[in-house]
């Protein structure tokens, strides 16, 4: 297991000690939405595959999903966590996803 520094750990309400966003999956109350959350690892390891791909070529969130035969469900909040982390951004670059809307192109941010 990756173990996190003191800074980046919070208490939750039942008093254990967790990791903060975007080192661990992120939820915005408890109940459906964190039961809903992947596991640490799960989320380390899409954020991997995504990573994995950036470094590739750039590519929509969707895209993304598409190359690695995961649900953009999964996908789209790995995004955020390593736009967060800084580890990719956006750029300039705008395609339509499968719904037609126009999507943020990303690419990862040297060196990784």
């Amino acid at each position: 297991m990756i173990e996190a520094e003191q800074s980046e750990m919070f208490a939750d309400m039942g008093g254990t000690l967790v990791a903060k966003y975007p080192g661990s999956p992120g939820w915005k109350r408890d109940g459906t939405s964190k039961d809903a959350a992947p596991t640490k690892t799960e989320a380390a390891t899409l954020r991997s595959e995504v990573l994995n791909e950036l470094r590739k070529q750039d590519l929509t969130a969707d895209e993304t999903a598409s190359i690695l035969g995961r649900s953009v469900l999964s996908i789209r909040p790995r995004f955020s966590e390593l736009h967060a982390a800084g580890k990719i951004r956006e750029t300039a670059e705008r395609r339509r996803n499968v719904s037609g809307k126009s999507a943020s192109v990303w690419t990862c941010i040297a060196p990784f």
